[in-house]
């Protein structure tokens, strides 16, 4: 079937134009986060994540389960220094999604198939799926503060997709040409969206947690103090991180089962140690030995937030590492 060059025109038109929404929210949340100001101080936040590790090791999680700081971004008067800037952030991001998926549509129409036959059109599909799952995470409560640490890696993603891995709109190869591509690749896009966000979240309790470690034992914020002052606190961070990956981690699991189902189908065996195939499994194993730490061992915090962000790295070296430079049946980067 016959290209239709105009729809992937319009689709190449609209990665552009989230690229430029992008980063004008980028902008406007740099500057929600430098005019906003958490509730409680630094000062507060040491003494209080200092109670909370007491509580964890004598076995209460009273204190992580229902912490007393909010994630809104205020000041003392109450109404919100950085608030507008932080709305059109959130604006600019929900406009963002839209164009992103919109790019998905058109590229999708372009070829008369689903738009995810290589990395390119991956890319793209997993930067959607961050900015939607950031902005359905947003309608339950304000996240403007992580807005930058979110839009930014995005912003990435789409232009290196569009620079460096950008194929031409074509036909499926004939692995691909299966129903299970929708349901394997679009768990997966899905996974990637969420466990990104809790990366990022992993990374920012590492920065908090830093802090308020210096000022409990009575030393200087340090250069991450003005950051820390953001941000809610570490163990509301790391509460947030653990409920992300524990939220999605059976819908990974599903897509590795699925991807197994596919490889049966396509390949006459479930399973063949490929490359892309183990990466997958070591990836499962990362966040599965994350959750029965936290939920066996008391693993919570510093210990934590290096496992989550071990297993997010073991993705992203699976993404890029494995699909460019590793040869297998899972080669379908469309870069060769």
């Amino acid at each position: 079937m016959a290209i239709n060059e105009s729809l992937a025109q319009a689709s190449n038109i609209m990665v552009y134009g989230a690229m430029t929404t992008l980063t004008g929210a980028m902008g406007a949340f740099a500057i929600s986060l430098a005019k906003g100001r958490r509730i409680e101080t630094l000062e507060e936040s040491a003494e209080r994540a200092t109670s909370a590790s007491h509580q964890v090791r004598m076995g209460s999680t009273a204190t992580l389960d229902r912490p007393a700081v909010s994630t809104a971004i205020v000041t003392e008067d109450g109404r919100g220094e950085g608030r507008r800037a932080g709305n059109i952030g959130m604006s600019l991001t929900w406009l963002s999604a839209i164009f992103t998926g919109a790019a998905i549509i058109f590229r999708g129409l372009s070829a008369h198939r689903l738009p995810w036959g290589n990395m390119y059109e991956f890319s793209i599909a997993a930067g959607f799926g961050v900015l939607i799952a950031y902005c359905v995470m947003s309608l339950k409560r304000d996240l403007r503060w992580l807005g930058m640490f979110i839009v930014m890696p995005v912003l990435l993603d789409l232009g290196l997709a569009i620079t460096v891995l950008y194929t031409e709109s074509a036909q499926l190869v004939p692995a691909l040409n299966s129903y299970w591509l929708a349901i394997h690749v679009t768990a997966a896009m899905v996974c990637l969206g969420s466990f990104a966000i809790g990366a990022a979240l992993s990374v920012l309790y590492l920065v908090a947690e830093r802090v308020e470690s210096n000022i409990a034992n009575g030393e200087a914020p340090g250069r991450l103090g003005p950051l820390a002052q953001r941000l809610p606190s570490s163990d509301r961070l790391d509460l947030m991180a653990y409920r992300i990956h524990a939220f999605m981690f059976p819908l990974w699991t599903f897509a590795v089962i699925a991807g197994s189902i596919w490889a049966e189908a396509a390949w006459g065996r479930y399973w063949g140690w490929d490359p892309k195939e183990t990466w997958a499994f070591i990836t499962w194993v990362i966040y599965a030995a994350y959750l029965h730490a936290r939920a066996t061992v008391g693993w919570r915090g510093r210990k934590a937030a290096f496992v989550a962000i071990a297993g997010f790295a073991a993705i992203m070296f699976n993404y890029f590492i494995v699909n460019m430079f590793v040869s297998g049946l899972h080669s379908y980067s469309g870069l060769n």
